[in-house]
């Protein structure tokens, strides 16, 4: 009996399955890494957070930029594939978003005493979170997909445009927020190599996560797109 061939679709299943299953391999390595090291000399055990909180804000950080590039790429080549990815990065982002604002109000709490304060970079956070709130809302609104398209890509670059913005706001304006961990205006690390190392485990793994749920969600969107056209 001749064993039947994995098609592209079920390789590109496999491919997705196996970076997902890196990247949870790597938050858990991650975890106990952060776990393990030094106490904070301010804020004790609680800056722990830090290890997941960095790392997922630069997950949000990045699918505004990649969002950037599909929706840009959409506009030039008016390709389906191109707005079927941008649509996935942004609501695989929204996720990462509500993570980065939960555990920061969750840092907030013991260290601050609110849980939520207006200052430049909590705001400016908050205001890219309604972005992609919008994008989804966008989407879900048009019925015409040239147009949804269209419309969504436009919500996507305003999106990019605010993450230098909120980036830059603990240096341009007075706020209670630490400055970057990393600067990448200037190279400078802020943080002490023990604190620094599982916080980099965390933010590969994640890497991995946040493409493998990009391909995934692209991929279900591939065939839902197949179905209404059959």
């Amino acid at each position: 009996m001749q064993l039947a061939r994995s098609s592209p679709t079920n390789r590109l299943d496999y491919l997705t399955l196996g970076i997902l299953g890196l990247g949870i391999i790597g938050v858990v390595w991650g975890f106990f890494a952060a776990m393990s090291s030094p106490p904070d000399q301010s804020q004790g055990y609680v800056a722990r957070i830090f290890h997941l909180h960095v790392p997922m804000a630069w997950m949000a950080y990045a699918a505004s930029f990649v969002a950037l590039g599909y929706s840009v790429a959409y506009l030039v080549r008016r390709k389906a594939h191109h707005d079927r990815l941008a649509a996935a990065t942004v609501e695989v982002g929204l996720i990462f978003m509500a993570l980065t604002l939960l555990t920061g109000m969750l840092w907030a709490r013991p260290t601050w005493g609110v849980y939520w304060d207006w200052e430049p970079r909590l705001t400016t956070t908050a205001i890219l979170f309604a972005i992609y709130v919008g994008y989804v809302v966008v989407r879900g609104a048009i019925e015409d997909p040239e147009l949804r398209a269209k419309a969504a890509a436009g919500v996507a670059i305003l999106g990019a445009i605010n993450v230098p913005i909120s980036y830059m706001s603990v240096k341009w304006w007075r706020s209670l927020h630490q400055t970057q961990s990393i600067d990448l205006t200037t190279g400078k690390i802020n943080v002490d190599a023990a604190i620094l190392i599982p916080m980099l485990i965390n933010l590969a793994a994640f890497t991995l996560v946040f493409i493998g749920l990009i391909r995934l969600r692209a991929l279900i969107a591939a065939r839902e797109a197949a179905r209404e056209e059959a």
